[in-house]
């Protein structure tokens, strides 16, 4: 069974029915956010029921928003392991420096976990043509999921996409379609296509489900701590749904008593050619403005503008966190560093996090004996 209850604007507070296919909020043009009844959850559901169960994200059934067994489409996700990085630990003078290498995940990166559960609850709610805008990795987990749900898939990607992408795509019968531009020109192309053709638009975080996948990272890390959490949580941001999503879990662990008051500090990391987040948080503003010419080898850190920008930032400074933008030469570093050191082979988003966590450690924002996390959000297999 699941908790769930409603959707709710996550800027001005919205309520709406979960048993109908929702965009963004028809007020503010925001993201909905999923909600359950925590506290149902506190008095049925304990840490200790997860004991033996499927190592998938799946595993956490209750806080998922899929109210039939029978609508899931899974390929295994989630539950990816959190690798203790001894070697670049010892390089940087720190025993608890930890890798969650996401590129172990089906189609090779984290997009698996929020697509499987956008095309669950989408088949669920009855849509059977669905669209996204990618600069890759999103767009393969969703062809993969739309094929083994039998829906058909619609992909727009800028047209620089590395050609491992477009090929992924295709092999399972997505109808592929190259965009000359940014991943934002390619939204406003899928947005008018979905509007004209009657298809379900899952772009980050202009539906509601896609968070609820990526929040298990969250419950991932809080179970494999042993319900204690790092002191610092470093991830590479574009769209940001992983980082809101992982600060929404810990909210919802909280209130039902699975974890304390002691939360991490999130770190968004950004590419210089491409850095609203950073920017917008030293501003102290509520949004991030549009990048202008954003570019950046790490196709995935290449979001101009974020439409849960409020979120990524709200999550930042409730956390007391702070945002970060590194080189490509220092995040191209960082993935040859965590491949040689460490054995993974990261995505350039996954090098960025290790770039930016030595460029904190020189500011002396974190402290070498402290517990700290970097998300590998991906393999580099698919980086030519």
């Amino acid at each position: 069974m699941s908790y769930l209850t409603h959707l709710e604007c996550g800027y001005c507070g919205s309520t709406f029915d979960a048993t109908v296919l929702h965009t963004v909020c028809p007020k503010c043009g925001k993201p909905l956010l999923v909600r359950y009844d925590l506290e149902e959850a506190k008095k049925s559901l304990s840490r200790d029921d997860l004991v033996g169960r499927v190592p998938s994200l799946w595993r956490y059934r209750e806080l998922l928003p899929v109210s039939d067994d029978q609508n899931i489409v899974s390929l295994g996700e989630g539950y990816t392991p959190l690798i203790h990085a001894t070697r670049s630990g010892a390089r940087l003078g720190m025993e608890k420096l930890f890798i969650k290498d996401e590129g172990l995940n089906p189609t090779g990166s984290f997009k698996a976990r929020g697509l499987c559960m956008a095309i669950s609850r989408a088949k669920e709610l009855g849509a059977d043509e669905v669209v996204i805008p990618s600069a890759g990795n999103a767009a393969g987990a969703m062809s993969a999921y739309a094929a083994r749900a039998g829906m058909k898939a619609h992909v727009f990607m800028p047209s620089d996409v590395p050609l491992p992408f477009r090929m992924e795509c295709a092999a399972y019968g997505a109808d592929v379609r190259l965009i000359d531009g940014l991943i934002t020109d390619c939204g406003r192309e899928a947005h008018a296509q979905a509007e004209k053709n009657g298809w379900f638009d899952v772009s980050t975080l202009k539906e509601p489900y896609r968070v609820e996948g990526k929040k298990t990272m969250g419950y991932e890390l809080a179970e494999q701590f042993n319900w204690t959490l790092p002191d610092v949580v470093i991830y590479p941001t574009g769209g940001g749904t992983g980082l809101i999503g992982m600060w929404k879990a810990f909210s919802e662990m909280q209130r039902m008593g699975w974890i304390d008051d002691k939360l991490p500090r999130m770190v968004s990391v950004q590419a210089e050619g491409c850095a609203p987040i950073p920017r917008a948080l030293a501003a102290g503003e509520e949004f991030a403005a549009p990048w202008e010419d954003a570019h950046t080898v790490a196709a995935g850190l290449r979001v101009p503008q974020a439409i849960g920008d409020f979120l990524i930032l709200r999550a930042i400074r409730e956390s007391d966190g702070t945002a970060i933008a590194v080189s490509d030469e220092d995040l191209s570093t960082g993935q040859r560093a965590m491949a040689g050191e460490e054995g993974i082979f990261a995505c350039p988003e996954g090098g960025a996090t290790l770039a930016a966590l030595e460029a904190l450690l020189d500011r002396d924002k974190i402290s070498p004996d402290e517990t700290v996390v970097l998300f590998n959000t991906g393999t580099g297999l698919k980086y030519p």
